[in-house]
């Protein structure tokens, strides 16, 4: 009777230090993956003729994308963003048939993140390096592709292990071609291109907010 009172006794601390252990075991369990759907608001975009006598300016304007993560390490992941914008800007003095002409200015990068301490909380700083693709809506005129980086930095609050908040502001550098022939139109009356830049970059800055999936 002793002795199975003693077993008894190991087995009921057994299962209570089990189950005291098992929240922190599913706690520390790491995620491998993130996907985040943002939406966010994007300004800047300037284009400069090369003897500087004139700009366009694109419109302000929101924007949507998908950032995905894949874990590197505890404090590190990698990181593909895709993002989109649908604006527009005056051309009127360009001379060119449409005053105002539509763009979709689409960025696809491919990069890594660094997250500081925390649990519920977590800083952050993002770089990517890619493409960004300018395309013309207006009929008639063609798209161009440049390199181009960002920078961001941001929170990932996360109220539980899964399901998360991402905050984040984002700046955008595109690289355009030296000696670049920009919104060229072409047709049977008309055969312009009608700004040439020299070798600048185009600044873009993004506020994003997104919902973070882990799994």
């Amino acid at each position: 009777m002793f002795e199975l009172r003693i077993l008894l006794d190991r087995i009921t601390i057994f299962v209570v230090v089990l189950s005291c252990a098992a929240p922190t075991f599913a706690q520390e369990q790491p995620f491998n993956f993130e996907i985040t759907p943002f939406g966010a608001y994007r300004i800047g975009g300037e284009f400069e003729e090369t003897d500087g006598n004139f700009s366009i300016d694109l419109d302000d304007n929101g924007s949507f994308g998908l950032i995905l993560n894949a874990r590197h390490s505890p404090i590190t992941q990698w990181e593909i963003l895709y993002s989109r914008q649908e604006t527009s800007a005056d051309t009127t003095g360009l001379g060119l048939g449409d005053p105002t002409l539509d763009f979709n200015v689409q960025y696809l990068h491919a990069g890594g993140t660094y997250l500081w301490d925390g649990h519920q909380v977590r800083p952050f700083l993002a770089a990517t390096l890619g493409v960004t693709r300018i395309e013309v809506n207006n009929p008639g005129f063609d798209s161009d592709s440049f390199f181009s980086f960002s920078l961001g930095l941001g929170l990932q609050i996360r109220p539980t292990d899964r399901l998360g908040i991402r905050l984040e502001a984002r700046g955008f550098g595109t690289l355009l071609d030296s000696d670049t022939d920009l919104f060229c139109e072409f047709g049977p009356s008309n055969n312009i291109c009608a700004i040439r830049i020299n070798g600048t970059i185009m600044w873009q800055l993004e506020a994003i907010a997104g919902i973070v999936l882990r799994f």
